[in-house]
């Protein structure tokens, strides 16, 4: 099945086949199966990559941004995810997670080999808006509760000189399963001037 996104180039699946669907214009909701997370465990645990992302390859410079929501009940570390995917060692995701606290929030991982994990923001609301920016050479991360004023997540590099796909996914590493919603997707071919002034 083929997915079109207006103002998205054309979208495929980065590690194998996964589950979505388009409820209607602008969105995208996918269905992660039980046991499905990309990690490269820094403590050197088994690495995992049984999810996928459906994304684009993009050829330029470029800012990737949806709401994102959860469907409840959720389980420790299930995720809606902006994703970018090289291959098994260099990847990074943006996620609205759920942590072992009980409580929703940004996580970015960033994985060059091993992964680096950082937890941001609690979020209390039902959904969390999460962006994506290719700048040159460099990615950034933001999120945002209103879609307007952005919070800086992070910035990195990921050590890939080979395409990667950018796009969406759902992760169910302890659960039964992940349905995440995105809508309010936006795409365009400019990236802000500052990544750290909230624009």
């Amino acid at each position: 099945m083929s997915f079109v996104v207006e103002s998205l180039p054309p979208l495929t699946w980065s590690n194998g086949t996964g589950t979505a669907e388009q409820a209607g214009p602008g969105q995208l909701t996918l269905t992660a199966a039980a046991g499905t997370d990309w990690t490269n465990s820094a403590l050197g645990g088994p690495q995992q990559h049984a999810a996928t992302s459906l994304g684009f390859v993009p050829t330029e410079d470029f800012t990737l941004s949806a709401r994102v929501s959860v469907q409840h009940p959720r389980s420790t570390f299930d995720a809606g995810v902006l994703a970018i995917w090289g291959d098994k060692d260099h990847w990074a995701k943006l996620c609205f997670e759920y942590s072992p606290q009980g409580e929703a929030m940004v996580v970015s991982v960033v994985t060059n080999g091993f992964s680096d994990d950082c937890n941001s923001t609690v979020v209390t609301a039902d959904h969390v808006f999460l962006r994506v920016v290719k700048t040159g050479a460099g990615w950034a991360f933001h999120s945002s509760a209103d879609g307007v004023t952005w919070d800086f997540v992070r910035v990195f590099r990921l050590d890939w000189d080979g395409d990667v796909n950018v796009g969406f996914m759902a992760q169910a590493p302890l659960g039964d399963t992940c349905v995440a919603r995105f809508d309010a997707i936006r795409y365009a071919n400019t990236v802000p001037g500052d990544l750290r002034d909230g624009s």
